[in-house]
């Protein structure tokens, strides 16, 4: 297994960073060559899941995930979800957390830890530093779409 982290301070509230942190299906508009299928009915929830489907053709896999913990941000307090990973190929867990700087905005903390099944321990510092630009990459395209 491998973590890393994500973090981000940007001028929007808490409750709209959280808004666009777990709109699932946007997920899959950010990271290349992937969908995003919510599973269970709104509104978000502990036990929401949802598949994000990476890949084309037959070199595609399932990342199915589940919300394990939701405390939205409110009245100034901290927002925290935790996803777990339960997929073949992909395995592991995602904890994202919301607050509010002083003075407005938010800080956003993405930690996440994971495992690629088959791929050999040798292979973690780059797995880090590609988890941590993929998603990087797909918390800025999130926070800035309105």
């Amino acid at each position: 297994m491998t973590l890393f982290r994500v973090e981000r301070a940007v001028p929007s509230a808490p409750e709209e960073v959280w808004r666009r942190l777990t709109d699932w299906p946007a997920h899959g508009r950010q990271v290349p060559l992937t969908r995003t299928r919510v599973l269970t009915p709104g509104p978000n929830r502990a036990g929401t899941r949802f598949t994000a489907r990476t890949g084309i053709g037959r070199l595609s896999f399932d990342d199915p995930m589940e919300v394990v913990r939701w405390e939205p941000p409110a009245a100034g307090g901290a927002g925290t979800c935790r996803l777990e990973k339960s997929g073949r190929v992909v395995r592991g867990w995602a904890l994202v957390e919301v607050t509010e700087l002083p003075g407005g905005g938010s800080r956003v903390l993405w930690t996440e830890e994971l495992s690629v099944r088959g791929l050999p321990k040798a292979f973690d510092p780059l797995l880090r530093r590609a988890g941590r630009f993929l998603f990087g990459r797909a918390v800025d395209g999130l926070l800035r779409q309105g």
